[in-house]
């Protein structure tokens, strides 16, 4: 477990923020909202903000936990290593699957402002033009496709300078927005010559399988690209940060109530069946209390609190929830079915430098002397950049064994299969040596589990079964991803530079199938990318949970924004795609109210 960096202790002078409100006792108004948003990450702060540009909305967001303001560890881009381990500011949710050996593994969701941008590894990876016009097509709704959606990239995306203002030549920039509101850059601080060298040269020798990508954010992510990340000069670039930040909070129709859980929505009518009011409170024994929203509830909690939200609420499988002892109020057997997750295993190795990044985590006066050159240099020096400087996407060839009975699932031929990310050290605080990491994710898993009920206290951590490694096709493209990585690796530019697997990571690139598939039930685990569990489907189907305008099927005044909607996983980082969701979603909302 990594430990924290003085997260809650160590905080940075900023000035305090205007209208979040750490009571209820604080809110300037009644009870009575045109708009209550659940959930302040991704999708609730974008549709906070957009809904508030109309001067005569009211809305109230309720988040969970509390605010990261003048935090370093969730200001400082490199400390994301901290930001892994149970602790205030995390959900705690612990995760399953038979596939993983029945390990039970810790799932890190950030519960404060922000969310999971708050604490997640800053990378900005949209997927394919595939996967997007998925969407589109299961949806019946043209509106998800690529093409389609290109406005809402540009509306969240602001493209800036890097901190160190090299000359960007890594990037395509009439792919990207530079007038939105969350910033992207390029790394403001280099990876040392040895990798960044390194890397090129691979890209030239085994160019057939590894092209060189100008820009993963392209449409086709396919080959090696630099890394894109949520970074503004040198400082973490949240929902928070961006959506929340001082020209915007500042608004007089926008209300943040932190430390505000959800523990159940109230039906307000049923013929026909509506919900407008949440109940909420600061904790288990607290007391609970409502608002209502004169025009829409809107959920946007992530893919693991919406569904218990929604079952706990009586919206749900009609027998499971009379099983719970829960009145069913509106019967949608999806409701926490169909969760999907990336699913992902580290490789480490040992190398011949002394120029890894492991010394930070491990050497606190150099840290501190590191800390001191960013704050004395507005975000400058190795600290402001996340320690990933490389992505690899790649596609498992046509003629791969698992095609002759499995179907692709990949959304088409643009959309990949396999990730894996170069990361000069382990960063680990524990673990003496030098290391170089390359952790091999399955982009595309068929596995599909599901979250349900502990007990009926809202505040009771739920079931959450990840299924990752119980298809064969899953089983086969991790173990894939493994030897894509070591095909990577084993390239003659590493050669006297990468030494052998690090002892706890002992996998030998001549592995056999066998041993890899052994190694990765053992190691491999879901990484922060789940989505599905209240996936969106067309209107009138009898599936799914959401239409495709995200709001809630047979239910009135009631939407979900956020990754739950997505009913596959894309190619790329769901934080993105969430954005990108909320900026649509924000639109629909007022065409509707207008």
């Amino acid at each position: 477990m990594r430990l924290l960096f003085n997260a809650l202790q160590f905080t940075l002078l900023q000035p305090c923020l205007g209208a979040i409100y750490d009571s209820f006792a604080q809110l300037p108004q009644d009870t009575v909202f045109d708009f209550v948003i659940i959930g302040g990450g991704a999708g609730g702060n974008a549709v906070a903000n957009r809904l508030t540009e109309i001067p005569s909305f009211s809305v109230l967001l309720l988040e969970a936990g509390p605010s990261p303001e003048g935090l370093l560890n969730y200001t400082v881009p490199f400390f994301d290593i901290y930001l892994r381990g149970p602790g205030p500011l995390d959900w705690n949710y612990t995760v399953s699957s038979v596939g993983l050996n029945k390990r039970v593994l810790t799932f890190p969701r950030g519960r404060l402002l922000g969310g999971s941008t708050s604490i997640n590894g800053l990378g900005y990876v949209r997927g394919s033009s595939d996967d997007f016009d998925r969407y589109a097509r299961v949806t019946g709704d043209p509106g998800w496709g690529w093409n389609e959606l290109q406005p809402y990239f540009r509306k969240n995306e602001r493209w800036i300078a890097p901190t160190d203002h090299h000359n960007q030549t890594e990037f395509n920039p009439e792919v990207h927005g530079f007038h939105g509101i969350n910033s992207v850059s390029l790394a403001g601080f280099p990876s040392p010559p040895d990798i960044d060298n390194r890397v090129a040269a691979v890209v030239q020798e085994l160019s057939d399988e590894f092209p060189y990508n100008e820009d993963i954010n392209s449409g086709s992510p396919s080959g090696v690209s630099w890394v894109q990340s949520n970074i503004k000069h040198g400082t973490r670039s949240s929902a928070f940060t961006s959506y929340l930040g001082p020209e915007f909070i500042s608004r007089p129709n926008l209300h943040v109530l932190l430390n505000a859980q959800a523990t159940r929505l109230i039906e307000s009518s049923s013929n026909p069946i509506a919900f407008h009011s949440v109940e909420f409170a600061s904790g288990r024994n607290e007391p609970r209390q409502r608002v209502t929203a004169s025009k829409e509830v809107i959920i946007a909690a992530g893919a693991l609190e919406t569904p218990k939200l929604l079952l706990n609420s009586g919206i749900g499988d009609k027998n499971y929830l009379t099983s719970m002892g829960i009145q069913p109020r509106v019967d949608l057997p999806d409701v926490g079915a169909n969760l999907s997750a990336h699913v992902a295993v580290s490789l480490v190795y040992n190398v011949n430098s002394t120029q890894t990044f492991d010394e930070i985590a491990r050497n606190a006066t150099f840290r501190n002397q590191l800390l001191d050159e960013w704050m004395g240099t507005d975000g400058g020096g190795p600290l402001g950049i996340s320690y990933t400087s490389h992505n690899v996407f790649t596609r498992l060839p046509e003629n791969a064994t698992i095609f002759q009975n499995n179907p692709d699932p990949a959304a088409g031929p643009r959309s990949t299969h396999l990730q894996g990310t170069v990361q000069n050290g382990d960063i680990s605080p524990t673990v003496a040596g030098n290391f170089l990491a390359m952790p091999a994710t399955l982009l595309t898993p068929t596995s599909r589990g599901s979250i349900r009920l502990n007990t009926t206290d809202p505040f009771t951590q739920p079931l959450i079964d990840v299924a990752s490694l119980t298809t064969d096709f899953d089983i086969f493209g991790l173990r894939e991803a493994v030897k894509m990585t070591h095909r990577f690796l084993n390239a003659t530019a590493w050669q006297g530079y990468i030494l052998q697997p690090a002892s706890f990571s002992n996998l030998s690139f001549g592995a056999t199938d066998e041993e890899i598939e052994t190694y990765i039930r053992a190691n491999a685990a879901p990484n922060g990318h789940v989505v599905g569990t209240a996936s969106m489907s067309p209107k009138g189907a009898s599936y799914g949970v959401v239409d495709p305008d995200l709001t809630v099927k047979g239910v009135r005044g009631l939407r979900v924004v956020d990754a739950s909607i997505l009913p596959y996983l894309p190619a790329g980082f769901t934080m993105t795609s969430t954005y990108v969701v909320a900026e649509r979603a924000s639109d629909m909302i007022k065409a509707k109210w207008l």
